[in-house]
């Protein structure tokens, strides 16, 4: 690695180099060492000659966007490299299909021949990282490539066997009062500025149209079945009120503005049954009173967690719990796109609800089609680099473009069923204070029980959706601010239930869908097959604002929202859904059922531990998510309520693996990530 760094300071560096082949490369490479004297004029034609030979004998293009030609002899006193950045990718034949646009032309004497294999040996450990990719193509000059690398060594430490999580900076604070707030505080403010600065590109743009409709749904959804249950007096308006409103300010105030807050399904519980023990004390007249006290405890309590640094506890949290509640939030965005489709064609009674049903089917199949047909395009061999960009960052909002057009050519008010937005009377009113006067004493202080309940669902959701957001496979590289966020969490619910509107938590499904529209991502082959990692998010607050900016006033245009089929969001649903569970390693475990051992893709854990010990770590989770959806979906909202705790006991369960699985195979099946040295086998 020295040798790179040595060369590339010393000014062997050619970047925007507008060549399509090899021969075209290493002439151009040549010229350059000659003109900057590394290579004497007399030598050219022979270390030119030397190089094509060498290309049409064995070709050097060894995959990775990576091509190392090389030519030694003994009448070459002074090694010389020249890396070469390319203006436009080439196929030139790559074993893993990647177009090749770096090239490492390097010469020397014969007896470099130890040192030549030190340099190939770095050159591939660079090359495999896909951040360097990202750094080195949008870099504008020699100190950019050089950076790059320097970054590499830095965060590529190799170690053998993986580790559990390691303890993120986020959740080291000191036990002292408000360390972790003060903390995070000076963490994410040097960022401040730059977080709008980071949000003007184009990206941004196609992620803010695709998360407006994505956070919109939800909320007229949520707020619609929140009305039925209590009443009206909590509706789609307050809804909407409440996401614009704590969208805003957690956009602003917050450490990871990256993560959407929204209503969710356990909240919706909550709120439900609070309302159904009014009925029960007869104290329905009362009940914004008593969930404003319950809130006001709730954000108390919070707050009271985020000043005395409880989100370290996350920290006994690993991918084993991730997994499953990250697997239980996709499902639950695809349990609530499918349920309504087959209601459709269960009350179906006459040929005009049978087409309304089947058009309900073709909208959000035809929906979910296109949006992940245009979101595989970044990986495509057809159109220019920037259309497949394009297409592949506006495709969920083209698609729903698309068959909003198609309902109403297709369909008619009779056949459709729209989005809901009409506004109860109780629904309207709850945006004036609520009156905590009329609630009699002895309630204001026993809503202290529900509020600790409240109090464990919203740390538990908003922790683990920030864990998930700031996994180190998102690379995010601004910091963490768990107590900060937890903090500014405990004000919005107070807020909330100061004007009756329902409370604000982190939504998961949302939140991982707004990092991969804000990501870059890079097709990769390895020995688990082709799959796509993230190599670079674009961290701002200008997505969050505009997206809660337009929720916000969507409230003024009520009346045109009504014209929004169902079934075209269903068809968004069931994409935020399923691109979320793609790539989560528990999925890919539990495919492994269905498949032949021997062709099982090659990667940490399939290497080092027995398939039995697979299976039963898989089944393990599929047990403890089979449990959630089963608490989730059950009649009894006594039991639903409790879901946080349920949610809190996966980590025993997961120290109580420990005594049934080998140490070390844990160890990888539950690693962080993978080890770095599984990415330095090249295909």
């Amino acid at each position: 690695m020295n040798f790179l760094f040595r060369s590339i300071a010393e000014g062997s560096c050619l970047l925007n180099l507008d060549a399509s082949n090899m021969e075209e490369i290493i002439d151009a490479a040549i010229d350059f060492l000659v003109q900057t004297g590394r290579l004497p004029e007399s030598q050219k034609a022979m270390v030119s000659e030397g190089l094509k030979e060498r290309e049409k004998r064995i070709p050097t293009v060894i995959g990775h966007a990576c091509a190392v030609p090389h030519f030694y002899d003994d009448a070459i006193t002074e090694p010389a490299m020249v890396f070469v950045r390319l203006k436009h990718a080439s196929n030139m034949g790559a074993p893993d299909g990647v177009p090749t646009r770096y090239i490492y032309v390097l010469i020397g004497s014969s007896e470099q021949t130890e040192s030549h294999l030190d340099t190939l040996s770095s050159i591939a450990r660079l090359m495999s990282d896909n951040v360097v990719h990202f750094e080195m193509m949008y870099g504008d000059s020699q100190q950019d490539m050089l950076d790059a690398m320097e970054r590499h060594v830095n965060r590529n430490v190799l170690a053998a066997p993986p580790k559990p999580r390691e303890i993120s900076e986020g959740l080291k604070t000191e036990p002292k009062l408000f360390a972790g707030l003060i903390a995070d505080i000076k963490r994410r403010t040097p960022h401040y500025i730059s977080d709008f600065k980071d949000g003007l590109k184009a990206k941004t743009l196609a992620s803010i149209i695709f998360m407006f409709f994505a956070c919109l749904a939800p909320a007229v959804t949520f707020g619609g079945l929140m009305g039925e249950g209590t009443g009206g007096m909590i509706g789609v308006e307050s809804m909407l009120k409440a996401t614009a409103v704590c969208g805003l300010a957690y956009a602003l105030l917050t450490g990871q503005p990256l993560i959407i807050l929204g209503g969710i399904g356990p909240m919706l519980i909550f709120t439900i049954i609070l309302f159904d023990l009014c009925i029960e004390m007869e104290q329905t007249e009362n009940f914004l009173g008593i969930y404003g006290w319950v809130g006001i405890w709730t954000g108390l309590f919070t707050i009271l967690l985020a000043v005395t640094n409880a989100s370290n506890l996350m920290k006994y949290f690993t991918r084993f719990t991730d997994e499953i509640f990250s697997a239980l939030m996709s499902l639950i965005f695809i349990y609530k796109a499918v349920v309504p489709i087959f209601e459709g064609f269960r009350d179906a009674e006459d040929g005009t609800s049978y087409i309304g049903a089947l058009l309900t089917l073709i909208l959000a199949i035809g929906t979910f089609y296109i949006a992940m047909t245009l979101a595989r395009l970044r990986s495509s061999k057809y159109l220019f680099p920037w259309m497949r960009e394009f297409l592949a960052d506006f495709g969920p909002s083209i698609a729903l473009l698309c068959m909003i057009a198609l309902a109403w050519w297709l369909g008619d008010a009779t056949t459709l069923t729209t989005l809901d937005v009409a506004v109860n009377a109780s629904d309207s009113s709850s945006g004036w204070l609520v009156n905590f006067g009329s609630v009699p004493i002895w309630i204001r202080f026993a809503a202290i029980v529900p509020a600790i309940l409240a109090t464990v669902l919203i740390f538990l959701s908003q922790n683990i959706t920030a864990r998930l957001v700031n996994s180190p496979e998102n690379r995010l590289e601004k910091g963490e601010a768990y107590h900060l966020d937890l903090a500014v969490i405990g004000l919005l619910v107070a807020l909330c239930s100061l004007f009756g509107w329902p409370w604000m938590v982190a939504a998961t499904v949302r939140s991982l869908a707004h990092i991969r529209s804000l990501a870059w991502s890079e097709e990769m082959v390895d020995g688990s097959g082709q799959h796509s990692e993230i190599v670079h998010v674009a961290e701002n607050r200008i997505s969050p604002l505009v997206i809660h900016l337009l929720i916000g006033g969507s409230l003024l245009v009520l009346p045109l929202l009504q014209y929004v089929p169902k079934a075209a969001l269903y068809g968004i649903f069931l994409y935020m859904g399923f691109v979320s569970l793609k790539g989560v390693q528990f999925i890919e475990r539990l495919s492994f059922w269905l498949m032949d051992s021997s062709l099982y893709p090659i990667n940490h854990y399939t290497r080092r531990v027995p398939t039995r010990s697979i299976h039963l770590f898989t089944l393990c989770q599929f047990i403890c998510l089979v449990v959630l959806c089963v608490i989730n979906v059950n009649p009894f909202q006594e039991i639903r309520i409790l879901f946080p705790i349920f949610i809190a006991l996966l980590v025993p369960v997961r120290f109580l693996l420990g005594r049934f699985f080998d140490a070390d195979h844990l160890a990888f099946l539950d690693a962080d990530e993978a080890p770095e040295d599984e990415e330095l086998h090249w295909v």
